[in-house]
């Protein structure tokens, strides 16, 4: 398996301000996994249930720790579910939709 192609996984966490108000604290690193694209039976079930399948990521089991959000070409992905395959490695399944802020230097939602 080729896990060469760098991506950032960030954690998304909120804190309360002097006024009780939760604000979003994010923290990133950078990972290095195989990028490929969701099987069709992946897509069309993910579509079913609401979800828009688009990448798989697989990465180094003790990489992740639990993050949602995977930055990846200039995009970020949501991960909505994770696979626990062979030899140490975890498949993250993950979707664009919106609410999930492209990377600071794209500057927009999707």
């Amino acid at each position: 398996m080729d896990r060469s192609t760098p991506i950032t996984l960030v954690d998304e966490s909120f804190a309360a301000n002097d006024y009780g108000q939760l604000i979003p604290t994010e923290s990133s690193r950078k990972v290095y996994a195989q990028v490929d694209s969701v099987t069709r039976t992946e897509f069309f079930d993910g579509g079913r249930n609401g979800l828009n399948p688009e990448l798989v990521f697989r990465v180094f089991a003790p990489d992740y720790h639990y993050e949602s959000i995977v930055e990846y070409d200039g995009k970020r992905y949501a991960i909505y579910r994770t696979y626990r395959a062979r030899n140490e490695i975890i498949e993250l399944y993950a979707e664009r939709k919106g609410g999930v802020v492209n990377a600071p230097n794209q500057g927009s939602t999707t």
